[in-house]
């Protein structure tokens, strides 16, 4: 079983792609032609289609509407042919998201897990947490909003993963800063205020209202998804 096959002419490109997807945690499989895919795709259980258009032989198109006579399988066209009519003929045809060529990897790899986790529900579900407008890549230790990436740093991005994996609870403030920087750290505990205010800043619509990530006066903070 391989997790996304990659239908690609452009030799370079399909290996940058993989090696982005492939850090991501994902099996990836390179056909350079429509022909070819089909092929893949009779001998191999594959979880999504990665699918350029313009093919040597049979275009992605083509490609498409032979998979949707027998196969449900999750299709992200990526294409270069970002004109309307050629989205809109790619949605008809069966396209589940459409991205435009020349792809950001990291962009490509959010759409990637978002459509996986759509698809799959949290069975594949391995290293991704999807939390409203918010996607996190635990594999690849980064984090998109609206499927843009967040720079964060290292403890910004641990402090994240901590919320956010546990929406709705508050989160004593001693506790957070044990688990982020140790007890025996020669931090102070501001130094997890300043995070917070760091993290509000970043993934927040108004930093100054925050609604994601709440003060509980006295206790902590609590994290909720928006």
């Amino acid at each position: 079983m391989t997790d996304i096959l990659m239908v690609e002419d452009e030799r370079e490109l399909a290996g940058l792609l993989r090696i982005y997807m492939e850090k991501a945690g994902y099996t990836v499989r390179w056909a350079a032609s429509g022909e070819e895919a089909l092929d893949c795709l009779r001998r191999d259980t594959v979880k999504m289609l990665l699918l350029d258009i313009t093919l040597p032989g049979m275009d992605g198109f083509a490609v498409c509407r032979e998979v949707r006579k027998t196969d449900s399988v999750p299709v992200l066209i990526i294409s270069a042919r970002v004109g309307k009519e050629d989205q809109l003929n790619g949605f008809r045809l069966g396209a589940d998201d459409y991205i435009e060529k020349p792809v950001d990897p990291d962009l490509l790899v959010a759409k990637i897990g978002s459509l996986f986790a759509r698809a799959y529900g949290a069975s594949v579900e391995r290293d991704i947490l999807c939390s409203g407008s918010l996607t996190i890549d635990k594999s690849a230790r980064r984090v998109y909003k609206n499927g843009a990436p967040v720079e964060l740093t290292v403890k910004e991005y641990e402090l994240l993963l901590l919320l956010a994996e546990n929406p709705g609870k508050t989160l004593d403030k001693d506790y957070l800063f044990g688990r982020i920087w140790g007890t025996d750290s020669f931090s102070e505990n501001q130094t997890l205020t300043v995070h917070i205010k760091m993290l509000r800043n970043k993934i927040e619509e108004d930093p100054r209202k925050p609604l994601r990530i709440r003060t509980v006066w006295g206790v902590g903070y609590c994290y909720e998804e928006v």
